[in-house]
């Protein structure tokens, strides 16, 4: 699975308004459903799941990223979604550093499989030192699409 098969580039925030955990991971459910990927009237149930499952132990993983995601029965298809922040959000990240890079990730709940294969691309992806730094500095929808069509490359997949 490739970051192309799920990502909604046109919901790419390349600079989060939000200062908080809860508000960017409304804001990017918000700017989902604003592109077509998710259902306007599932914004509300969808930010629940997904706040449920960040308080069920932080998604902040470290190396200033955090991977917000949930499978809300509303959701039909596997999707994503990123969103930089250039001042960094508090996400209780296991290092404690802030997070500047936001991936969210929504999938049915029948398609356990795709997610975890999302989720393992992701990972991939954002373990790379490249790739990160790529992302922090790309500042435009644009140049982050690009960088998610060129991810293969970048990270010599």
């Amino acid at each position: 699975m490739r970051l192309v098969d799920f990502f909604e580039k046109e919901a790419i925030i390349p600079e989060l308004k939000s200062t908080d955990r809860k508000g960017v991971i409304t804001e990017l459910i918000t700017s989902l459903a604003s592109s077509g990927a998710i259902n306007p009237d599932d914004v509300d149930a969808v930010t629940k799941a997904v706040i449920a499952r960040e308080n069920q132990g932080s998604t902040g993983f470290g190396k200033g990223v955090a991977v917000p995601h949930a499978k809300p029965s509303c959701v039909s298809r596997v999707v994503a979604t990123i969103g930089r922040s250039s001042s960094g959000v508090d996400f209780a990240a296991l290092d404690r550093a802030p997070v500047y890079t936001v991936v969210i990730l929504l999938s049915p709940p029948a398609e356990a499989d795709n997610h975890l294969a999302a989720m393992t691309t992701i990972f991939r992806h954002l373990q790379n030192d490249n790739f990160r730094r790529f992302l922090r500095q790309a500042d435009t929808r644009e140049a982050i699409g690009e960088l998610l069509d060129e991810a293969e490359e970048i990270i010599g997949v």
